[in-house]
């Protein structure tokens, strides 16, 4: 119960993001204004550097002070980063109107999809911490966020059986942000399960994409995020999951050569962890993303880099890495000598990898 004088999670929320909307409006109507009185449009936007913090005493920390420069569209250097701030303050409108969310990197990704110019991921990221600074609301309250933690999320319920919660039963699709997969979720009994396979996901942002899009009712599947190389309480539930509910496990990756290897881990067992016994998946398939699909969907690459290149050599010459897929793709990456990430696919809009990519690549899948 709320108490007098009090205000709920939701309300606040709310009041923020009626805030956050109104502000995003007002920076909006601001350039047209200046449109329409026939004036170059403009922006002063907060100097952030140690020139210009002072100390709030109510706040007991650090704030910007009201020092600013100046961006108009009269100055010709000012277009592209103008252009490139306009364009955020409009994508983060259109994530709260539409009760969406985007992390960083997808922001990113998106911006390129639209013709927006950013050099890399940290022009982008500048530029929101710019609007950050004008609206004077973290990008959390414009609904972009940076990378979490490893998770699993879906239709199971589990019952703990460590002491102090033995018994305790949770829905793993009560949390949007996905459960910790710690030992006593690992250990834990499957009480029921509605899904009928398992979609495990190295990076959080597409994790969190797949969560929004629905993509565990979409599938029936569950969803993991292995933040990365799966940590062996990862694989270990992985393995229970794969063996007990006769679950297919399908892994998704980056397309680099440290995306590879963590599929193979999964797949294949790791050379660090070979002393320990079961906590791999034979069965599993890595469902991209691959080498080919870079090609195939066109997606924003990088160059490998020398690191890459030795990694991919070292790849070559592993046991683990001699049959198909694994052959195939490491060859094409020799071919383009370029990377990508599974936010790629963002260039195609938010919703592209759920509604698009992903059904297709499970179909190709379960035909061979």
């Amino acid at each position: 119960m709320v108490k007098d004088g009090q205000r709920s999670h939701g309300y606040r929320s709310d009041q923020i993001r009626s805030e956050v909307i109104g502000m995003m409006k007002k920076l909006g109507m601001d350039v047209v204004r200046c449109i329409q009185n026939q004036e170059w449009p403009r922006i002063n936007i907060p100097i952030r550097s140690t020139k210009n913090i002072v100390y709030d005493e109510e706040l007991r920390q650090y704030v910007l002070g009201e020092k600013s420069s100046e961006r108009s569209l009269g100055n010709i250097r000012h277009i592209r980063p103008f252009t490139q701030l306009v364009w955020i303050a409009h994508f983060a409108n259109r994530l709260m109107t539409s009760g969406k969310t985007s992390t960083l990197r997808d922001t990113y990704y998106v911006g390129l999809g639209e013709g927006i110019d950013f050099e890399d991921q940290s022009e982008s990221d500048d530029v929101i911490m710019e609007l950050e600074s004008i609206i004077r609301h973290p990008r959390e309250d414009f609904s972009i966020f940076p990378e979490e933690r490893a998770s699993i999320f879906g239709d199971l319920v589990i019952e703990y059986s460590v002491p102090g919660f033995r018994g305790r039963r949770v829905d793993l699709s009560s949390h949007p942000d996905g459960f910790a997969i710690g030992p006593a979720l690992t250990t834990a009994e499957f009480v029921r399960c509605g899904a009928e396979q398992i979609f495990v996901i190295e990076k959080g942002a597409v994790f969190a994409r797949f969560v929004e899009e629905g993509a565990d009712k979409k599938f029936k599947a569950l969803l993991i995020h292995t933040a990365g190389q799966s940590p062996r309480n990862c694989r270990k539930l992985i393995r229970r999951l794969h063996d007990e509910l006769n679950l297919p496990v399908y892994i998704f990756t980056d397309a680099d050569p440290y995306g590879v290897h963590i599929a193979s881990v999964l797949v294949h067992g790791s050379a660090l962890a070979a002393h320990i016994k079961e906590i791999n998946v034979p069965d599993s398939i890595w469902a991209g993303v691959y080498a080919t699909d870079i090609t195939k969907y066109k997606l924003p690459a990088m160059k490998l880099t020398d690191q890459d290149m030795k990694r991919l050599g070292e790849l070559e010459v592993d046991p683990r890495y001699q049959s198909e897929p694994w052959v195939r793709e490491l060859k094409h990456f020799w071919k383009i000598k370029r990377k990508a990430e599974l936010e790629a696919f963002s260039k195609y809009g938010l919703e592209f990898i759920v509604k698009d990519f992903l059904p297709e690549r499970i179909s190709e899948l379960q035909k061979r």
